[in-house]
């Protein structure tokens, strides 16, 4: 795993088509914005979370 530290609109590249950009954010809550083909699945991880629940009822 990848830990940084990134300034205000400073971006990471994933690969040559997927763009992830830092906007900003205060205390516990950062603001990203994800540019990716539509091909890619993005998904939070509290939704992940909530699927892996409800399938193990």
């Amino acid at each position: 795993m990848l830990r940084l530290t990134m300034a205000q609109e400073e971006y990471l590249m994933i690969g040559e088509n997927v763009k992830i950009v830092f906007l900003g954010g205060t205390g516990r809550h950062m603001r990203v914005m994800i540019d990716a083909p539509k091909e890619i699945n993005i998904v939070r991880s509290n939704v992940l979370e909530k699927n892996k629940k409800q399938s193990q009822e």
